[in-house]
């Protein structure tokens, strides 16, 4: 049995909690947080699980195995940290780090200590992006030209971060998992409409070596809400739209076919394939759920995490310089090639 200490129960934390406990090889041994009204609710809901306001007393209880750090990004670091030193594996929610710096000290931490590292990229383990990671690994759309993701709603301004590192995670971790490709460069444009508050209105395009372009719009200022992902095959393509109660992934045999013009080098046809549509059927697990059996086997086996901290730094990467970016209103910032090592 793999047990498991959950540092923060505001929004998130009750989602863990809960499928941590319905995890089979796993157990909520303790929970922490500062609010005496979320101890109590914990020990309403849970009236087995132990519960602190220091999360000191969380980290070093021996009957914890793993430490799950469900706080504001600014905190990660310090917690992910005591709790390595403690010899305690971590899950980490998105993003890992706030700055990629940060993300590597925690690797070299977990890999001298043997300890795994995972980050909290849900939407990795629905249905939904295993489908569509199955299609572009089995070559159905053929090789891969676009990424293209709308993230928008009337949201919840954070205070601490911008619209980039609230919401584009979600969308760079889908695109980083499905493809598989790195980018090599990204440029970012945004703007903040509320005074002495963050970027709520961002657009991302991220160049890689291959044929393929990203894009990625996040918004706090949409009248509705969106969560639509278009990624373009030569051969098929597929809508993801995340709001879709039943039929979320579509896959569409259309595309275009260009054929050099016999009379002239300098001249090509383009010819339109309008085929047919079809829903592939979905696995209707929660996604936090698969993830957390997922960590829990990893754990068990030494396997290595679809998420790990590698997959989470790489995201962190890509947010650093998409904000540098867009404090210099689009200018082009290049990504670091990094070795990585499992953690």
């Amino acid at each position: 049995m793999i047990r498991f200490g959950v540092i923060g129960y505001g929004y998130w934390g009750p989602n863990l909690v809960r499928n941590i406990a319905e995890t089979k090889g796993a157990q909520v041994a303790m929970v922490s947080d500062l609010r005496p009204e979320r101890l109590a609710l914990v020990q309403r809901r849970y009236p087995y699980i132990d519960v602190t306001a220091d999360c000191r007393e969380l980290v070093s209880d021996p009957r914890v195995d793993v430490v799950v750090i469900s706080t504001p990004v600014d905190t990660h670091f310090d917690l992910a940290m005591q709790a390595l030193q403690a010899h305690k594996h971590v899950f980490l929610e998105k993003p890992i780090t706030g700055t990629s710096e940060q993300a590597l000290r925690l690797i070299e931490a977990a890999q001298a200590r043997q300890l795994r590292i995972m980050v909290d990229h849900t939407f990795i383990y629905t249905g939904a992006v295993r489908k569509i990671k199955e299609l572009v690994d089995k070559g159905t759309l053929g090789e891969v030209q676009y990424y293209d993701s709308v993230r928008v709603n009337l949201g919840l301004f954070q205070p601490d971060v911008n619209v980039i590192w609230d919401l584009a995670v979600h969308d760079l971790s889908i695109m980083d998992y499905v493809t598989g490709k790195r980018p090599v460069a990204v440029s970012a444009t945004g703007f903040g409409h509320v005074q002495n508050r963050p970027e709520n209105i961002a657009y991302i395009t991220l160049f890689f070596a291959e044929r393929l372009i990203g894009h990625v719009h996040v918004n706090w200022l949409s009248p509705v809400k969106l969560r639509t992902t278009l990624i373009g095959g030569a051969e098929k393509m597929i809508v993801y739209d995340d709001m879709e109660p039943t039929e979320k992934v579509k896959v569409y045999d259309r595309g275009i076919s260009v054929t050099p013009d016999s009379e002239s080098l300098y001249k090509v046809l383009v010819g339109y394939r309008m085929g047919d549509m079809w829903a592939p059927q979905l696995d209707g697990s929660e996604g936090l759920g698969v993830e957390m059996q997922h960590y829990v086997r990893c754990l068990e086996t030494g396997e290595k995490p679809i998420t790990d901290a590698q997959a989470g730094l790489r995201v962190v990467r890509i947010l650093e310089a998409a904000t540098e970016s867009m404090k210099n209103r689009g200018q082009l910032v290049e990504l670091p090639e990094s070795k990585e090592v499992s953690a």
